[in-house]
């Protein structure tokens, strides 16, 4: 029996950089002969090819554990990179500093909105809206930047 040269679509075994073990692949791309690019039967990740023996070592280090009880905190905004994004963090600090955090509506989806009105998302944080957008959108300003919603308007 003769053995024939690998191509695309042979199963051959690699190291998987998703499953962090040997298993059994699909070769994807070759080049000049070459294996290159692989498919894990596995969790179906496309990687480049790392053979069984010359594979990537697995990190040393220990796992640490994630805690779920504990939220993680908050970003700090970026500084704004030009002049409309200067005029907005501006525009959105003279606007919710002089409202009512408490009166903010919070952001869902089927709720309609008027501009000027007080929103407060889960995500985004405090946010104003600038404008009410056919077909049910809203244009909020956070903190952030703007931010096109979906609305029920």
């Amino acid at each position: 029996m003769t053995k024939r040269p690998k191509a695309a679509g042979d199963h051959i075994e690699s190291r998987c950089t998703r499953c962090k073990e040997v298993t059994n692949h699909i070769i994807v791309a070759m080049v000049e002969g070459r294996v290159v690019r692989v498919q894990c039967n596995i969790c179906d990740g496309i990687h480049n090819y790392y053979p069984p023996s010359t594979a990537k070592p697995v990190s040393t280090k220990e796992a640490q554990p994630r805690s779920t009880s504990a939220k993680a905190a908050p970003r700090e905004p970026r500084a704004p990179r030009n002049r409309a994004a200067v005029a907005d963090a501006e525009e959105w600090e003279s606007m919710v500093g002089r409202g009512d955090s408490e009166s903010a509506r919070p952001y869902s989806m089927e709720r309609a909105f008027k501009a000027g009105e007080l929103v407060r998302h889960p995500t985004f944080g405090m946010g104003v809206v600038k404008a009410v957008l056919p077909p049910a959108k809203v244009e909020i300003l956070f903190q952030a930047g703007r931010k096109l919603l979906r609305s029920g308007n």
